[in-house]
């Protein structure tokens, strides 16, 4: 009885599956035919880089999978790319908001998810004027040299000691003061501090949730 409404089941997705394909008026590059539910990943395998390869053989350099529920262009040629990012880069300049940035509406108040209208336009202007231009980045030389200099002598300090240094942690520490006193004038973190590494948890598990 399991075995026949197993049966039944993969019909009932195979057959909405291919409806679905088949109703579908986009146009869409070719692509291996997915199975019900996770689609394409196991075409990816152990090397998903190789195994892209020897699918661009097969179906050209612009392919389309379905990984789970999520379709997905694949791009595999140098002309292809430019074509896609530089000819026809109106078409990519949104991005995908997942549930997780939704959640709290901060898609509504971050330029890095806002769609390419006249709101970010007007917001990345005044960024590109008065945050990334020369004279302000010539402004901060000596905040970005001081912040250098207390990471030679932090890790100076630690070779005096025989203590082993985490880099990573060092420059998460540098970068993250940085940024902290370019915004609030003081530090976040020091180097021998546990918050140091809490907040860099806290930071990857952020990204990780959006993606």
């Amino acid at each position: 009885l399991c075995l026949v409404m197993a049966l039944v089941a993969m019909h009932l997705l195979l057959s909405t599956a291919r409806r679905g394909k088949e109703s579908n008026p986009r146009r869409l590059p070719p692509g291996p035919s997915p199975l019900p539910i996770v689609g394409n990943l196991f075409s990816l395998g152990s090397k998903p880089h190789i195994s892209l390869a020897e699918l661009a053989k097969t179906y050209g350099p612009l392919m389309i999978l379905q990984l789970g529920w999520l379709p997905t262009v694949i791009i595999s040629s140098a002309a292809v790319a430019k074509e896609a990012l530089q000819k026809n880069d109106h078409c990519f300049t949104n991005r995908t908001v997942i549930d997780a940035v939704r959640a709290l509406n901060h898609h509504e108040n971050s330029i890095a998810f806002w769609p390419a209208a006249s709101k970010w336009r007007s917001v990345r202007k005044i960024c590109n004027s008065q945050v990334f231009s020369a004279s302000r980045l010539e402004a901060s030389q000596s905040l970005r040299r001081n912040k250098v200099k207390d990471l030679l002598s932090y890790v100076e300090k630690c070779s005096k000691d025989g203590v082993a240094v985490d880099v990573g942690q060092a420059a998460f520490v540098t970068a993250l003061n940085l940024l902290s006193n370019t915004f609030f004038s003081e530090d976040m973190a020091d180097f021998s501090s546990e918050s140091a590494g809490q907040f860099k948890e806290i930071v990857r598990a952020i990204l990780e949730e959006v993606g």
